[in-house]
C-alpha cells in the first residue's frame, strides 16, 4: 500500500449520507434528545468540577490574585477552539468530535492519532476526577463520623512517593506530627495496608465505587444522563453562586496586595492546572448525532458554557484570594478550606456536599465522550466492530461504554493525581491545535459543504508578526532577567524541600551543623528539622541562594544545571520554532486569525508542561501507532473502499 494511504481522507458528504442511512433504517442510530439548553448544561457539567474544587487553589497559590488573569488567558484560547470544533460541528454533525474533522481535514493517520490521543482526555481525564472525587466524599465521611482506612482511599503511587518523602524528612529531624497532612496520611496508608510479600495494597476503593456507578448510568441511555446532568448542574451552580454571596463579605481587600507576587512567571506556573479547570466544553461534540439540531444547537452550547464558567471562575478566585492570603491556598479542597478557617463550619459541609455532586457530573460527561469517540473509530473500521454496537434498546454504545469503564476503573486505583492531570491536559490540546489546524487547511477549500456556522474572518498576514514583535519587546524590556536565565540555560537554585529528600544520612548530618554555625536567631536550639530551618531563607531571594550556595554538599544536590534543566526547557523552544513557521505560513496563505490564535494558544500552554509529559505522551502515541499499523490500517473502511 503506497504511502498516501495513510493520509486517506473521508469525505463530508459520505458521513452525511451514512447518517441519513442509519436515521433511515434505525440501524446504529442514536436517540435525539438535546437541545442548546441540554448541552450548555453538559458543558458547564463538564467544566465546572475538579478545577474549581481542587485545582483552583495552587493555582491561585501560585499566581496569588493575578491568577484572574491565566483564567481570562485559558478562557480565550478555549473560545478560539471552540470557534474551530463549532465550523466543524455545523460542517459534520456527527459523534467523533475532533477525530472525525481530521479524518475530514488531514486523513487517517492523523485522524487516529488524535483519537487515541483523546482517550488521554476523556478516560484519563476521568481517572483525575474519580481521585478528587474520592478525597472529597472519604473528607465528608469523616466530618460525619465515618473513617476509611487510609489505605482504601488513597492511590498507590501517592502513599509510595509519600512514604519516601515523609521518612527522608523525619530523618532530617522532622517530627511526623510537623509533617503535612497529605503526607502523613501517605506514610499512614503505606504502613497500614495489607501486604503480600513486598507489595503493599493501597487503593483508591470509592473512586472505583463512583466509575461504576456513572458507567452504569451512561449505558442506561442519553435521556437518564441528560436530566442527571441538567439537575447536578443546576444543584452546583447554587451553590458556586452562594459560595461567592457569602464569601464577598469576608474578602478583605489587604489580601489582594501585591496583586501578583510572583510575577508572569507565577502566574504561568499555574497553566496547567487551570486548563484542566476548562476541560470539557469540547466533549459536547461528541453528542452531535443526539442532538435535535446540531448545526445550530452545538457552536451555541459551546460559546454559552465556556462565557459562564470563565464568569464564575474569576468571580472565585477574587473571592478566595480575597478571603486569605494566597500563599495558604495550596491545598487540595480550597473552598472548604478558606470557610474552615473562617469558622464557617456549615458552609464547608455544603461546599464537600457540592463537590461531590459536581466532579460526579463532570465523570458523566467524560464517560459519555469516550464511548463515542470508539464508535466513531470502530464505524470506520479502526477498531473492532463491537466498539460500534448499539444497544437495541438503551441506543447507547453499550460495549464502548463498559469498556471505558474497565479503561478508568482501574489505573483509578493505582495512579495519583498529578501524573493524570497533565496528561490529560497534554491530550487535550494536541486535540484542540489539530481542530484549529483542520480549520486553516479547509478555510480555502470550495469542494467542501458548509454549514450554517462559520468562524468571522480576520486576515492574519500581518497580524500576528506584529504580535510576535510585541512579544519580544515585552520580553527583553520588561522581562530581561527571566528572558535571559531562559536563553543562557543559568543554573536553577533547588527548593528546601528538594534539597533535604534528597541527603543521605551523613549528608544530613554535615548540612545541620552548617545551619548551625550561621544560625543568627539560634533557632537550631529549638528544632532539628532540617527543611523548617533551610525554608526560613526562602522568603530572600538573595539570602537563601548565598545559604545554599555555603551547604557542605555536591552542586548536583543544591542545583539544577546543564541538560537536567535544559530537558525542561525543550518544549518552548520546540513552540517558539514552530511559531516563526506558523508566521510564514500566515503570511503566505493569509490565514484566518482566530483559528491560527487557538492553534498559537495551545501549543503555548503544551509548551508549559514539563518534558516528561510530552515523554509519556510520545510514549502513549507509538503504542497506538503499533496498533494503527497492526490492525486498523488493514481493517479501514477505506481501504477495502480503494481496494
Amino acid at each position: 500500500m503506497a504511502l498516501s494511504g495513510l493520509f486517506r481522507k473521508k469525505t463530508v458528504q459520505d458521513i452525511l449520507k451514512q447518517v441519513a442511512k442509519n436515521d433511515a433504517d434505525g440501524h446504529n442510530a442514536l436517540g435525539k434528545h438535546l437541545t442548546t439548553r441540554d448541552l450548555t448544561a453538559f458543558g458547564i457539567a463538564a467544566i465546572v468540577g475538579a478545577g474549581i474544587f481542587s485545582t483552583i487553589g495552587k493555582a491561585s497559590a501560585d499566581g496569588g490574585p493575578a491568577v484572574i488573569f491565566l483564567f481570562l488567558f485559558t478562557a480565550l484560547a478555549c473560545s478560539f477552539a471552540a470557534f474551530a470544533y463549532a465550523e466543524f460541528a455545523s460542517m459534520v454533525p456527527v459523534s467523533g468530535s475532533a477525530y472525525t474533522y481530521s479524518y475530514v481535514a488531514f486523513g487517517e493517520i492523523i485522524a487516529w492519532i488524535i483519537g487515541w490521543a483523546l482517550i488521554m482526555e476523556y478516560a484519563v481525564g476521568n481517572i483525575t476526577v474519580a481521585i478528587s472525587w474520592s478525597d472529597y466524599f472519604t473528607g465528608l465521611l469523616q466530618s460525619g463520623g465515618i473513617h476509611l482506612p487510609q489505605w482504601i482511599q488513597m492511590d498507590y503511587l501517592t502513599a509510595s512517593n509519600g512514604f519516601k518523602d515523609a521518612t527522608a524528612l523525619m530523618q532530617g529531624g522532622k517530627s511526623f506530627e510537623n509533617l503535612s497532612t497529605s503526607l502523613q496520611a501517605a506514610y499512614t496508608a503505606w504502613t497500614t495496608a495489607p501486604t503480600f510479600g513486598s507489595f503493599h495494597f493501597v487503593a483508591d476503593l470509592p473512586a472505583l465505587f463512583i466509575i461504576i456507578l456513572i458507567t452504569a448510568l451512561v449505558y442506561r441511555g442519553m435521556k437518564e444522563s441528560r436530566n442527571a446532568s441538567n439537575l447536578m448542574v443546576v444543584v452546583k451552580l447554587c451553590i458556586v453562586l452562594l459560595v461567592i454571596a457569602v464569601g464577598v463579605f469576608y474578602v478583605d481587600t489587604a489580601n489582594w496586595h501585591p496583586f501578583a507576587p510572583n510575577g508572569v512567571s507565577g502566574v504561568l506556573k499555574g497553566v496547567s492546572a487551570v486548563f484542566f479547570a476548562y476541560i470539557g466544553f469540547d466533549a459536547i461534540s461528541t453528542t452531535a448525532e443526539e442532538c435535535k439540531n446540531p448545526q445550530r444547537d452545538l457552536p451555541r452550547g459551546m460559546m454559552w458554557a465556556i462565557i459562564i464558567c470563565t464568569v464564575l471562575y474569576i468571580a472565585i478566585a477574587l473571592v478566595l484570594t480575597g478571603m486569605v492570603r494566597y500563599n495558604e491556598l495550596n491545598v487540595g479542597d480550597p473552598l472548604a478550606f478558606v470557610f474552615d478557617k473562617l469558622n464557617l463550619k456549615w458552609m464547608s459541609g455544603i461546599i464537600a456536599v457540592s463537590a461531590v455532586v459536581a466532579m460526579a457530573s463532570v465523570l458523566l460527561v467524560f464517560q459519555m465522550g469516550q464511548p463515542r469517540i470508539w464508535m466513531s473509530m470502530s464505524r470506520d473500521g479502526l477498531l473492532p466492530k463491537k466498539f460500534s454496537t448499539v444497544h437495541p434498546k438503551f441506543k447507547t454504545p453499550s460495549f464502548a461504554t463498559v469498556v471505558t469503564g474497565f479503561v478508568v476503573a482501574v489505573p483509578a486505583l493505582f495512579l495519583n493525581l498529578t501524573m493524570v492531570t497533565d496528561l490529560c491536559s497534554i491530550g487535550t490540546l494536541f486535540a484542540f491545535v489539530l481542530v484549529c489546524a483542520g480549520v486553516l487547511v479547509l478555510q480555502d477549500k470550495t469542494d467542501i459543504p458548509r454549514g450554517k456556522f462559520k468562524t468571522p474572518y480576520v486576515n492574519a498576514k500581518y497580524i500576528l508578526p506584529v504580535l510576535m514583535i510585541a512579544g519580544l519587546y515585552y520580553a527583553f524590556a520588561f522581562n530581561n532577567k527571566a528572558t535571559m536565565s531562559f536563553i543562557n540555560n543559568e543554573a536553577q537554585v533547588n527548593d528546601a524541600t528538594t534539597i533535604i529528600t534528597s541527603l543521605n544520612k551523613e549528608e544530613t548530618s554535615k548540612v545541620f551543623n552548617y545551619l548551625e554555625t550561621i544560625d543568627e536567631q539560634n533557632k537550631t536550639a529549638e528544632t532539628s528539622d532540617l527543611e523548617h530551618l533551610l525554608s526560613q531563607y526562602q522568603d530572600n531571594e538573595v539570602k537563601y541562594a548565598e545559604v545554599v550556595k555555603g551547604l557542605p554538599i555536591s552542586d548536583s544536590l543544591k542545583y539544577e544545571s546543564g541538560f537536567s534543566l535544559f530537558k525542561h526547557k525543550i518544549p518552548m523552544w520546540i513552540f517558539l520554532f514552530v511559531l516563526v513557521g506558523l508566521a510564514v505560513w500566515a503570511f503566505r496563505k493569509n490565514l484566518s486569525l482566530i483559528p491560527l490564535l487557538g492553534l498559537i494558544c495551545c501549543l503555548y500552554m503544551m509548551a508549559e508542561l514539563s518534558v516528561w509529559n510530552w515523554i509519556y505522551f510520545t510514549i502513549w502515541l507509538l503504542i497506538g501507532l503499533i496498533i494503527y499499523f497492526t490492525f486498523s490500517r488493514k481493517n479501514s473502511k477505506l481501504n477495502f473502499k480503494e481496494a
